[in-house]
């Protein structure tokens, strides 16, 4: 039987949608008063905006939009609602791009993960994410901290510490990236130590199959989370092990690559997060990443809505005869054609030059008429073929690169 970690995670749908109508306008009023949004939601009225749906009339922050913002306007780029000296940590992650930190409780939100990894008090957590510049090894600390578990701060490296310390010290628990975990246990079996690590919370990279099943085999129960540097936890698993659970904490939108245009539930598109956190108001943040919508609740008890897991990058940029094609181009080219509902981009190899067909969804019959779009958006030309409405592929992808050099 499930044990919350706290009501919002068994909220109603009604309730859940009552409570977001009245967090997102508060949300999008402080993000309109900051420096870093005054253009982007001018003439925006916040009070408008109280579902997911009406996210979608609201632009797309990209990471290279918050990257540029902070070299315009150091170090935070006009997103935080508190000067840099008020909060309590900052961080570098490789762009550079510099995430603030607070120490309000679970301000990343990663207890709730913890939680439904059967983390708690008593538990001592052996915490490998790194602590140098990067916030993860926090994040996780700061998660442990909400759910009353000691740490040992670990990050990575000296792995035969590592394994000292964990048989010395008492470790329950691991967090850490899927694979240090069998790094870590390895170790152990050359040295001939036992670890008590009953239970794994991962992330960070993908955790596949055989590896979970490893763990598992050797008595440990490992689920993972989807979280990052900016947003803090977005989504985890619970012990029903059916896709990740939105967190309560943030808003989740699906949408075609290089738009906001939410696709329909169930089909691939790129994760596009607002958060909640006031501190960092970041409203519609692509992560670049590709999921789903699974229909239903999980069968745990939670109920908030799932996403499928991570199933690969959305930023599917490139490089046709030396000119990058990117999504946003593609999103263009269907926009300048009513009658267009969607394109991929396939990229192949015609001898040994690069070939590029724009297949495009339409019941439009002459291919001809869109040669020059494909040209003036795309920069290059390329074969058009028409296909039917819905014969398209829902994977998410609008540029498919079929090039092999082996």
């Amino acid at each position: 039987m499930l044990t919350p970690y706290d009501a919002l995670e068994i909220r109603s749908a009604d309730a859940r949608a009552a409570d977001l109508a009245r967090a997102l306008p508060a949300q999008i009023s402080r993000a309109a008063d900051l420096t870093g949004y005054r253009e982007a939601l001018a003439g925006i009225d916040p009070a408008a905006i109280k579902t997911p749906a009406d996210l979608a009339r609201l632009p797309v922050l990209r990471k290279a939009d918050l990257g540029a913002a902070q070299m315009k306007r150091p170090p935070l780029g006009g997103f935080a609602t508190l000067a840099p000296g008020e909060f309590r940590h900052l961080f570098q992650s490789p762009g550079p791009i510099y995430e603030p930190g607070n120490h309000s409780h679970d301000w990343w939100r990663v207890g709730r993960f913890l939680h439904a990894c059967g983390i708690g008090a008593g538990d001592i957590v052996q915490n490998c994410f790194s602590y140098h510049l990067t916030p993860a090894g926090m994040i996780f600390e700061s998660g442990a901290r909400a759910v009353g578990a000691a740490v040992i701060p670990a990050g990575t490296g000296q792995t035969e510490a590592q394994v000292q310390a964990a048989a010395q010290l008492g470790a329950t628990a691991y967090a850490g990236t899927p694979d240090y975990l069998k790094v870590i246990l390895d170790k152990a079996d050359a040295m001939g130590v036992a670890l008590g690590i009953t239970r794994a919370a991962v992330g960070g990279g993908a955790l596949f199959p055989a590896l979970r099943q490893a763990y598992a085999d050797r008595g440990i129960a490992c689920l993972q989370n989807y979280a990052t540097a900016d947003l803090g936890n977005i989504a985890y698993e619970s012990d029903a092990a059916e896709g990740l659970i939105v967190d309560e904490g943030v808003v989740v939108e699906i949408v075609t690559p290089g738009t906001g245009d939410p696709v329909p539930d169930g089909e691939v598109g790129e994760v596009v997060v607002t958060t909640l956190n006031p501190d960092y108001p970041l409203i519609r943040l692509a992560t670049g990443d590709l999921s789903a919508i699974l229909p239903g609740q999980s069968p745990c008890g939670r109920t908030n809505s799932r996403i499928k897991g991570w199933m690969g990058r959305a930023d599917q940029t490139t490089k046709v005869k030396g000119m990058f094609v990117r999504p946003e181009q593609v999103a263009d080219l269907v926009a300048r054609h009513d009658e267009i509902a969607r394109a991929r981009v396939v990229v192949d190899r015609d001898g040994n030059q690069d070939a590029m067909t724009v297949r495009l969804e339409t019941d439009a019959q002459d291919a001809t008429m869109y040669e020059q779009t494909v040209l003036d958006t795309l920069k290059l030309r390329g074969k058009v073929e028409l296909v039917r409405l819905g014969d398209l592929p829902r994977d998410g992808l609008v540029i498919e690169d079929l090039r092999r050099y082996d």
